[in-house]
């Protein structure tokens, strides 16, 4: 049986694993992460006023493809998923939490989390991921299913082909706050969009399956973000808190408890290929940085590589 080594449990990575699972090869996923998420992150957070949670990377998900429909219909019968028609008519978010969706297709599946996968090296006709603790492992094929900025140099040293369409593409950062607070901020519908600094701002604690104290994520804009890209955490809370104020148009208490994120990887305009793919190396990539900036091509990007590994005859004939 075939053996493949895909690194990133983002939605790319396990819809990738979950597809070929299902075509009967063997899977195992790694992730520096302590679990599955990505950019559909959820972070735990203790308060004087109790416990929230909090979705700080993609707010919620849209639906444009079929098959990415029916799964989604899915996840909505197990609850998995709610719609969230105050963001918008076809939003979705994952419930409890946006990382409720990945732990979904993580299940059942041999990921090894808290794991760096550093590069990978070839060894005759297999390959071999350099990490801690499974150094010795064989692989028959490897998935890179990370940022394109964190692919190229992996793809560079086996496939430069491959590899330009990941040094072109580039993603746009983004600076993200985490704010919990005694009492409810003015603000009618509770979300923001492109006010000023403020990408996008939103109550995270009335998003659908959520509760617990008064919460805000505030996402600033690419450009902002990559103005102040290099600042400390601790110097960018403050300047996301003022933000935020300027976007609701009055002042805001003081948070009793945050947590401030940088995505340096948050956003891709996409590159239209889909996935990439070196059949006689057993070496590709998939991401949504291959067809467009949402949660839906990150799926997709995933199937369609695993497709096209289990049609090539190297996978298919084992």
């Amino acid at each position: 049986m075939q053996k493949i080594a895909i690194v990133g449990a983002g939605m790319a990575g396990l819809s990738c694993a979950e597809t070929l699972l299902h075509a009967g090869i063997q899977v195992s996923v790694f992730d520096k992460g302590r679990g599955p998420g990505g950019r559909m992150a959820s972070r735990r957070m203790e308060t004087p006023l109790g416990t929230t949670v909090f979705d700080f990377g993609a707010q919620y998900f849209t639906v444009r493809d079929t098959a990415f429909a029916e799964q989604v219909r899915h996840w909505e019968a197990n609850g998995i998923v709610k719609p969230w028609p105050l963001a918008r008519h076809d939003a979705y978010v994952g419930v409890p939490a946006m990382n409720e969706v990945l732990r979904d297709l993580a299940h059942g599946h041999n990921v090894a989390f808290s794991t760096l996968v550093k590069g990978v090296t070839r060894h005759g006709r297999q390959w071999r991921l350099v990490c801690d603790g499974h150094e010795q492992e064989l692989y028959d094929g490897v998935v890179l299913a990370l940022p394109a900025e964190q692919t190229a140099p992996i793809l560079t040293l086996h496939d430069f082909e491959l590899a330009k369409a990941a040094l072109f593409a580039r993603s746009q950062p983004c600076w993200t706050g985490m704010f919990v607070f005694d009492e409810t901020l003015q603000h009618a519908d509770g979300i923001l969009r492109d006010t000023g600094d403020v990408a996008w701002a939103s109550r995270n604690n009335a998003k659908p399956g959520r509760s617990g104290p008064e919460s805000w994520v505030v996402q600033a804009t690419p450009q902002w973000s990559a103005n102040h890209l290099e600042l400390a955490p601790e110097t960018v809370g403050p300047l996301l808190l003022d933000a935020l104020a300027t976007a609701i148009g009055s002042p805001i208490p003081v948070p009793i408890a945050q947590s401030i994120h940088r995505w340096r990887y948050a956003l891709s305009a996409g590159t239209g290929l889909g996935s990439l793919w070196n059949a006689s190396m057993q070496i590709g990539a998939c991401g949504d940085w291959l067809i467009g900036p949402r949660i839906e091509c990150a799926w997709l990007s995933g199937r369609q590589l695993a497709e096209r590994m289990v049609s090539a005859p190297s996978i298919a004939a084992e």
